[in-house]
């Protein structure tokens, strides 16, 4: 740390000094918004095992009452689900409709899937994490191997999504007269509502897959339609920190099922209709 102000200090032009330096301030205070989540989730785990805030306190060499200020003070912990610095979401992109692909059509998204964003960004800023998307190409390659990663987009739009998907033994995404979702472990078949009875209703994945390099994950969001990735986020907003406490940030798939409004697209209610299966034993 001291090596680095020093060299910011060393800088000979004073605007690029400065913007030396309010860069620095950014990664140490990024650091300092972890360690807070990180002291805040560690008091919360000593009184979860029965410590008092006076234990706490004496061992700590601190008062009580600042006890008190550091188990609610910085992120929640379960800002760690999506990790510890600025988020990217990678977002599925289709072909601007009506140009084929030698007329060099724009990549697009979903209005559905710039929602999820805007509800991501939202629930990220809540604990002070930055958010920031990007499209996916419609030949569907994404690289897989970053930390604070992301991915909305159904494996038919992306084939290396698809394989990643292979490895999950409990759940799968299929196809026969429609795109399904399957519960290979507990033998169920959830087909959406929207091809069933034309119901305004989804069916969507949630899960923490293996980087491609084996050096950590990425979270995967996925509707059997596009409104069923809204269905999952809508479950992230109301169900995060349970949901933190089961898994932590260790490797899981489930399966949420939504109901929304059809003419805003606006998902009214979000439930969990699989239990969470563990990828890690």
């Amino acid at each position: 740390m001291q090596h680095e102000m020093e060299k910011v200090a060393g800088v000979a032009d004073p605007v690029d000094r400065a913007k030396a330096a309010i860069d620095l301030m950014a990664r140490y205070q990024s650091h300092v918004n972890e360690l807070s989540r990180v002291r805040r989730e560690a008091i919360e785990e000593a009184q979860a095992k029965g410590m008092t805030q006076a234990e706490i306190a004496k061992r700590l060499g601190v008062s009580r009452g600042r006890v008190g200020q550091l188990a609610s003070a910085g992120p929640p912990p379960e800002r760690a689900f999506f990790g510890t610095d600025l988020v990217t979401v990678s977002l599925g992109g289709k072909y601007e409709a009506g140009k084929a692909p030698d007329e060099f059509p724009s990549e697009v998204i979903t209005r559905e899937d710039f929602g999820n964003f805007e509800h991501l960004r939202k629930l990220l800023g809540g604990m002070k994490l930055d958010a920031q998307y990007e499209v996916i190409p419609p030949s569907g390659m994404v690289n897989l191997n970053r930390d604070n990663h992301v991915v909305i987009c159904g494996p038919r739009l992306s084939p290396l999504i698809a394989q990643v998907l292979e490895g999950d033994d409990n759940l799968r995404f299929a196809k026969d007269t429609a795109w399904h979702l399957l519960d290979k472990t507990a033998g169920k078949e959830f087909r959406s509502p929207q091809d069933e009875d034309g119901s305004a209703g989804d069916i969507g994945y949630l899960g923490r897959l293996p980087r491609l390099d084996g050096k950590g994950t990425f979270l995967y969001v996925a509707g059997i339609h596009s409104i069923g990735a809204n269905g999952v986020i809508h479950f992230l907003e109301n169900n995060l920190a349970e949901l933190y406490r089961e898994v932590r940030t260790r490797r899981f798939s489930t399966l949420i099922s939504c109901r929304y409004d059809p003419k805003t697209l606006e998902v009214l209610e979000s439930r969990r209709v699989t239990p969470l299966y563990r990828h890690e034993g």
